[in-house]
């Protein structure tokens, strides 16, 4: 008997936590983020990590960004999590605890670390944790835990990921360290980057619709305010 879950059972899960209705032009931020997600948690071959988690938080997090009402941001993220039948909770501590180990060393330590090159003495943890993901000969590469690595590099040092060349020379050096494809790792990233800035650019044009449709109804209540003003009337 086959039990595994389909993606129609996780959308399901998901509208039955996250009832309301959700702004159109995040829909498919949210349907796409959901599929991705349920796709990695059936295959065999996917563990959880702590940098997938971070690649989701930053996924989210950035696409929803301006999202309205905001309180609904953490009803849908919650939803999605949990439609997966996963902790939305642990993919937020861990987001954030490496976050933290980002935010403590510069970018050029930080390509040391995930190069595994670094000295024992520099965070402990996070180098078991990169250990075992180089030592599985089947890990599960997805474009969400290469999200989470450029998030570590870009915490670390804006202005490293955003030298193509010094971006470029720590993708192959990470790669190489952890076994990952590096040609497939930079295009995931440079479409992740690519889609951001295309989400960016909708969000400015839904904000100038939004604020012109305003000024218009301003200048409708106006019009209507001082035709029923009689002629000659103070003022």
């Amino acid at each position: 008997m086959n039990n595994v879950r389909t993606v129609s059972d996780t959308k399901r899960a998901f509208y039955t936590i996250h009832t309301r209705p959700i702004n159109s032009i995040y829909r498919r931020v949210v349907e796409e983020l959901m599929v991705e997600m349920h796709l990695l948690s059936v295959n065999v071959d996917f563990n959880y990590d702590p940098i997938y988690a971070l690649g989701v938080v930053t996924t989210f997090d950035r696409f929803m960004q301006g999202y309205r009402p905001e309180d609904d941001k953490i009803s849908i993220f919650n939803g999605i999590c949990k439609g997966l039948e996963a902790d939305p909770q642990k993919y937020r501590q861990d987001a954030q605890w490496l976050e933290e180990i980002a935010s403590r060393h510069s970018g050029e330590e930080m390509v040391a670390l995930l190069s595994r090159s670094a000295g024992p003495e520099m965070e402990g943890d996070f180098q078991g944790l990169l250990g075992a993901i180089a030592a599985k000969p089947n890990f599960k590469y997805s474009r969400l835990f290469a999200v989470g690595l450029f998030t570590l590099l870009e915490q670390a040092d804006l202005e490293l990921v955003k030298n193509e060349k010094s971006r470029q020379d720590a993708v192959q050096s990470i790669c190489t360290a952890l076994n990952l494809p590096p040609d497939k790792l930079s295009k995931d990233l440079d479409l992740y980057r690519s889609n951001l800035e295309k989400m960016i650019q909708a969000r400015s044009v839904m904000d100038d619709i939004l604020a012109a449709d305003r000024k218009k109804r301003e200048d409708r209540a106006k019009q209507k305010g001082a035709a029923t003003v009689p002629p000659g009337s103070p003022e």
